[in-house]
């Protein structure tokens, strides 16, 4: 059915909150056969995007049905690319199999869809996400998984009450290279790991890019060479492009009018909207929910957090700093020349490099995580020759985190980064944010997930959502 007969036969203000009831249980994908292709839909075609829409398409267990965009250039674009891809594939050189839609609500009532990929901006993810599941589909979610600590505990609580298989996109923990660092180091390699490094940048590179200096004077970009979190401003409202669904795009977030400088075509970069707190989380979006997925992973504490947030105004360390129950402290830091000049935690001559991961100090040595810097580096030799690596150089494109999926979607397991480990890791950042936002240390409990007796942090867990939609 067409989007107008959709939404007719709903009701635009319910339509959301309404899918459980418009696909009874008796018409959601039923568990896929081994051998069976899986039927996929992808919603959001922007840079990441792209890339999901040619891994489906190109996987021959996978039939990829639908793609949605709230653009429609991005949108018929990706449906044409759907096709010539299959196109290419048949004898008879044509195909003409891919439906697009603009709105994403039309793509998950179709019964003949297994499963859906979610590649849109950040502070779509749980919303999305949620009501997949509630629709009867096995998701794919880009990091990280929320914009508050309460939608990511919503988001867990939905994948488990409709049964649905759920990874998360880190893919870093599913390069071989790294699987065995992170195992070395949880299996007590290093001895007691006494301290982690991992990097946090401000917003002074960010708001100072060429394609924000029109604005600068305007948002005062000197102002944020020291904000360790996304921003809030005000940016001039300028004509909405003939396409695209401002609308639609905005969903659930605080309104903003259209600026280019949230979406445009071509798609500048990788997440131009995430400096914006309605739209994403700055660090946690760039690179921090893949760090912290490898690190926490490393320390066996992925489906836990930290106890304490330790502000740097208090003097105790001069970074904000992460205190976890066993007494590792994770150190947040601009770049890895802090790690010698603040902590001298690693030897002057060590080679740090590399983002999406961190520095594992324990008794015994230290060693990296990191990938895009190079080979993984460690010391002392000792135990680099114990660690027993089939290589040190870490190999990007060299994972499984989309087979490890489509396995799961057949054998009903649970994926290597399930909804939890994708909660966990987002929160992680969440909480730096708020102890950013807050300028001071913060206690936290990771298993009722609450700042005991903090009532001005509690209230942050969570913001409110425009009307009318729901979760």
């Amino acid at each position: 059915m067409n989007r107008r007969t959709f939404l007719a036969r709903t009701g635009a203000a319910s339509v959301a909150a309404a899918i459980p009831n418009l696909l009874p249980s008796s018409l959601w994908a039923a568990p896929v056969k081994p051998g069976d292709r899986i039927t996929a839909g992808l919603i959001g075609i922007g840079a990441m995007g792209s890339g999901h829409l040619a891994r489906l398409a190109g996987d021959p267990g996978v039939q990829l049905v639908a793609v949605c965009d709230v653009d429609r250039s991005r949108r018929d674009a990706g449906r044409q690319r759907v096709d010539a891809i299959y196109a290419e594939a048949r004898a008879a050189g044509t195909y003409r199999g891919c439906a697009a839609y603009n709105d994403y609500r039309e793509l998950l009532a179709r019964p003949d869809m297994d499963a859906v990929v979610i590649a849109t901006p950040d502070h779509w993810h749980a919303m999305q996400s949620i009501h997949a599941a509630q629709a009867g589909k096995d998701v794919y979610c880009e990091k990280p998984v929320s914009l508050t600590l309460q939608e990511g505990r919503d988001l867990v609580h939905a994948i488990r009450r409709y049964g649905r298989v759920f990874q998360t996109g880190t893919q870093y923990r599913s390069i071989p290279a790294i699987r065995q660092v992170c195992r070395f180091v949880r299996h007590g390699g290093l001895g007691r790991v006494k301290s982690v490094f991992t990097l946090w940048n401000n917003l002074g590179a960010w708001i100072g890019a060429p394609r924000f200096r029109p604005y600068a004077d305007l948002v005062k970009a000197t102002d944020y060479t020291r904000v360790f979190g996304p921003a809030h401003f005000t940016l001039p409202a300028e004509p909405v492009p003939e396409g695209l669904d401002w609308d639609l795009w905005v969903g659930p977030a605080a309104w903003h009018d259209f600026n280019h400088l949230f979406h445009t075509n071509p798609i500048p970069g990788v997440v131009p909207w995430s400096f914006c707190e309605d739209f994403g989380a700055a660090s946690v979006t760039w690179f921090h929910s893949h760090a912290a997925d490898v690190i926490q992973y490393g320390l066996g504490v992925e489906e836990s957090g930290p106890v304490e947030l330790i502000h740097p105004a208090g003097g105790a360390f001069p970074t904000l700093t992460c205190r976890y129950a066993n007494g590792t402290l994770l150190h947040l830091v601009e770049h890895w020349g802090q790690v010698k000049e603040l902590y001298h935690a690693v030897p002057a001559d060590a080679r740090l490099a590399g983002n999406f991961g961190g520095v594992f100090v324990g008794e015994r040595g230290w060693v990296t995580s990191m990938s895009t810097g190079g080979d993984i580096e460690g010391g002392p030799a000792a135990v680099m020759e114990e660690m027993k690596l089939s290589g040190r150089q870490v190999n990007i494109g060299g994972n499984n985190h989309h087979a490890n999926w489509f396995h799961c979607i057949r054998s009903r397991a649970r994926p290597s980064c399930h909804e939890e480990l994708g909660h966990r890791s987002a929160a992680l950042g969440h909480l730096t944010i708020l102890a950013y936002k807050l300028g001071r240390s913060l206690t936290w409990d990771p298993v009722k997930e609450q700042f005991p007796g903090d009532e001005q942090a509690n209230r942050l867990r969570t913001r409110a959502l425009r009307q009318p939609w729901l979760m």
